[in-house]
C-alpha cells in the first residue's frame, strides 16, 4: 500500500510539475529519490572509450552529474612540473624594478596537471596540498659586485623562501659564487599561486641558458 501511494503521488508531481519524487511529495529534480538507490542488474559496456565522458558523480547539492575519467584521474594524482629557459640565446638579461624581477622560466619540460603558464611565469595550484619546491639560477661570469644577489620563492605575490648574500670581488676576479638555489616545503590550496624572482641591488643580471644550471622543479608529496 505505502509503494503504491509513493508511485501515485510521483505520477501525480509528474503530470503537474514534470518532476517524479520517491520518498518526497517536493521533487526538486526530474527524479527526485529521498533514500537509496538499488541496481539490480546493469549491461557491461563493450566500448571503453565511452568511460571517458561518462562517469557518474552526486555533487554537493545531492544531484548527479557527469565528469569525465580525466578531470577525475587529475584532481587525484599528484602534481610534477618543471620549467627552464627556451635554448637559443646565450643569456636571459633581466632588468631589475624596485629589487626584484620575476624569472622568465619560459619553456616548461613537464606539467602533468597543467598548472604553470609560461607567458605569466606563474605556477597556480588546483588542488589543495603540500608541495616541495626548489629553483635554481646561475648568473653570468660577468656579474657585477653586489650586496644583495638572491633567489626567492613566492607565495601568492609575498615571499616564503629566499637564498641571497653579497657578490663579492677580489682583484677583479669574483670569488662569490654565480648559482643561487633555494627550496622550501609549502602548503598551497587551489588557486594559490607560486612565482620565482631574482632579489639584487644590481640594475640588471644576465643568466645563463642552460636547463641544467637555470629550472625550477614542483612536487606535490601529499
Amino acid at each position: 500500500m505505502k509503494i503504491k501511494l509513493l508511485l501515485l503521488l510521483a505520477f501525480t508531481c509528474a503530470t503537474t510539475m514534470a518532476q517524479v519524487g520517491i520518498g518526497t511529495t517536493e521533487p526538486t529534480a526530474s527524479l527526485d529519490i529521498n533514500g537509496n538507490l538499488r541496481i539490480r542488474g546493469i549491461s557491461e559496456e563493450m566500448e571503453p572509450e565511452i568511460a571517458k565522458d561518462s562517469i557518474l558523480v552526486i555533487s554537493r547539492n545531492g544531484l548527479v552529474n557527469r565528469i569525465s575519467s580525466k578531470k577525475v584521474l587529475e584532481s587525484t594524482l599528484k602534481t610534477t612540473a618543471k620549467a627552464n629557459f627556451t635554448t637559443g640565446s646565450p643569456t636571459i638579461s633581466l632588468s631589475i624594478l624596485s629589487n626584484t624581477a620575476t624569472i622568465p622560466f619560459d619553456n616548461v619540460a613537464f606539467d602533468t596537471n597543467n598548472e604553470y603558464n609560461a607567458t605569466t611565469y606563474t605556477y597556480t595550484a588546483k588542488q589543495d596540498g603540500i608541495y616541495d619546491i626548489y629553483a635554481q639560477i646561475k648568473a653570468s661570469s660577468g656579474i657585477s659586485v653586489a650586496t644583495n644577489f638572491g633567489l626567492s620563492i613566492t607565495k601568492n605575490g609575498t615571499v616564503v623562501a629566499e637564498n641571497s648574500y653579497a657578490n663579492i670581488e677580489l682583484l677583479g676576479v669574483n670569488v662569490t659564487s654565480p648559482m643561487r638555489n633555494v627550496q622550501t616545503l609549502l602548503q598551497l590550496s587551489e588557486n594559490d599561486t607560486v612565482t620565482f624572482e631574482i632579489t639584487t641591488d644590481l640594475i640588471s643580471v644576465d643568466l645563463l641558458n642552460s636547463e641544467k644550471d637555470c629550472f625550477f622543479t614542483i612536487q606535490q608529496i601529499r
